[in-house]
């Protein structure tokens, strides 16, 4: 078995052509380039079982030979895919499991007499072995096509496979290429798009979720994957945010991002470096740019739209609604080109190049004492609003809503950690709070962008709106006091 370690790159076809003559490329070159034409078959079960287990089991004709590749295990951080491999050269285009288990390899129990082909992948690769800073990479420039049926999807990427050296080189070459073409760093497999055709699924945004944690993990495991769960989730939404699918996705990269800002101030509390302040703070300029598109999205069809619907026939609420359309808009296309430019992948380039550095020190700390530590202070942080707490204080209440998120994106960080019957309580109590304050800050906001609006033509109908809003508050403060009375009578379940 090896362990393959490898940075996958989108490129576009007319880009790849130019990398391809490029001079940086040559002065890297070890020995002459090859062109080899690949032609794989991946097999699975009608109900794709290797891949519900995260395998992959294929046959690949290079020239005249047939190899045999079964897949498995291994993670995607920051665009770098590792995984366990298990190849071996096989007589003709036929499975041949004893040779499989002759390296090692080994199928579900009940899978073999059920595989069958599911798709395709055919392309070009032009390799070269590159000598880059200490390292030996491979260099592979992909172009060609998957095929599953009667679908298929056109392949032209690059894949940067170490061979000798740190997998932070993968992640500064990818940088300086980026300096000379345009590049995405490419989270989803030929594989995978492999299986989407297959399956004909309707693509949707992916979901949160924090890794499940080991008590015998060290910090630095446990900050390290969760630093990687929030990049793969921000980065397997963009695609869809940028080509408008669904505003879920655009959503979701939020939420992503938001998450990674609270797990790089965790980490901070462990270790702290240059780099790492520098990298929160993109991030956190990213949050901010994209919170200002949410605050126009919620007021425009939260706010807004449902007074429109109970009042079709008002004219001011209908020019109020449709210039806020176009801030909302504008905000959008500011938004999209920040996720759609260059910096953003530089951006993620250098989160490889820091999580796989060599500073990640050691600490006789144990996670599950580090995750107590963090969350009594966080519940500190949220409890210390107690002593002053003014119900329709919107400044105080802001800052009690940063608190609560951030107290619950901790407790979902380090949950697992904990037994659910124990924290159950306290995160529904939690997220009950969390809501109010957030429904109490999307009025405050609305209030905000009233004035953005404002002017002596709209006067009237901006009072109606902030009339409805005021209503809405009042409700929702009277639901916030029980709220914190609720959370503030929980136990810490970590103490």
């Amino acid at each position: 078995m090896t362990v393959e370690t490898e940075l996958k790159l989108h490129i576009s076809p007319e880009h790849l052509q130019k990398l391809k003559r490029h001079p940086f490329i040559r002065s890297l070159s070890v020995g002459r380039a090859r062109t080899l034409k690949l032609y794989s078959i991946y097999y699975d079960t009608a109900d794709l079982e290797l891949r519900s287990r995260a395998m992959a089991l294929r046959l690949r004709r290079v020239g005249k030979q047939w190899l045999q590749t079964l897949k498995g295990g291994g993670q995607v951080s920051a665009g770098l895919h590792q995984r366990n491999e298990w190849e071996t050269p096989v007589p003709s285009e036929q499975l041949d499991f004893a040779a499989l288990k002759a390296c090692g390899g080994e199928l579900p129990n009940g899978v073999r007499n059920r595989l069958q082909p599911v798709f395709v992948t055919d392309f070009t690769r032009n390799l070269r072995t590159l000598s880059f800073d200490g390292a030996e990479i491979e260099l592979c420039m992909d172009s060609g096509e998957i095929r599953a049926g009667q679908s298929s999807c056109p392949i032209s990427e690059l894949e940067l496979e170490l061979k000798s050296g740190e997998p932070q080189r993968l992640f500064k070459l990818a940088q300086a290429l980026l300096d000379i073409v345009p590049l995405d760093v490419e989270h989803t497999s030929k594989a995978e798009y492999g299986y989407l055709l297959f399956s004909a699924a309707r693509p949707s945004a992916s979901k949160a979720r924090f890794p499940a944690l080991k008590r015998s993990q060290s910090i630095a495991s446990a900050l390290q994957s969760m630093i990687a769960a929030c990049l793969a989730h921000v980065q397997t939404n963009v695609p869809g945010a940028l080509l408008k699918l669904d505003e879920e996705y655009l959503h979701q990269v939020r939420v992503g991002l938001r998450r990674l800002r609270v797990v790089l101030a965790i980490t901070q509390r462990y270790r702290s470096d240059g780099e790492l302040t520098a990298l929160r703070d993109q991030v956190t300029k990213l949050c901010v740019e994209l919170g200002r598109s949410r605050d126009w999205d919620v007021f425009v069809t939260q706010t807004l739209a449902p007074i429109c619907t109970r009042l079709p026939e008002h004219a001011g609420l209908r020019e109020v609604l449709g210039v806020s359309e176009k801030a909302r808009k504008r905000q959008h296309a500011g938004m999209e080109n920040s996720l759609a430019s260059p910096d953003f992948q530089r951006l993620l380039l250098r989160f490889g190049a820091w999580m796989h550095g060599d500073h990640w020190s050691a600490t006789d700390m144990t996670l599950e004492r580090f995750a107590s530590d963090t969350l009594a202070k966080r519940s500190k942080q949220v409890l210390r609003h107690n002593k002053d707490l003014v119900g329709d204080d919107a400044q105080q209440l802001h800052a009690l809503r940063i608190a609560c998120k951030k107290l619950r994106y901790s407790t979902e960080m380090f949950g697992s950690l904990f037994a659910e019957s124990d924290s159950k309580a306290y995160i529904a109590a939690l997220a009950e709070l969390q809501d109010i304050l957030g429904t109490l800050n999307d009025i405050a906001v609305a209030h905000r962008l009233l004035n953005e609006l404002d002017n002596p033509a709209r006067h009237d109908t901006l009072a109606l709106i902030r009339g409805w809003m005021e209503h809405d508050y009042a409700v929702r403060v009277a639901e916030f006091g029980k709220a914190w009375k609720c959370f503030a009578a929980q136990r810490g379940f970590w103490a």
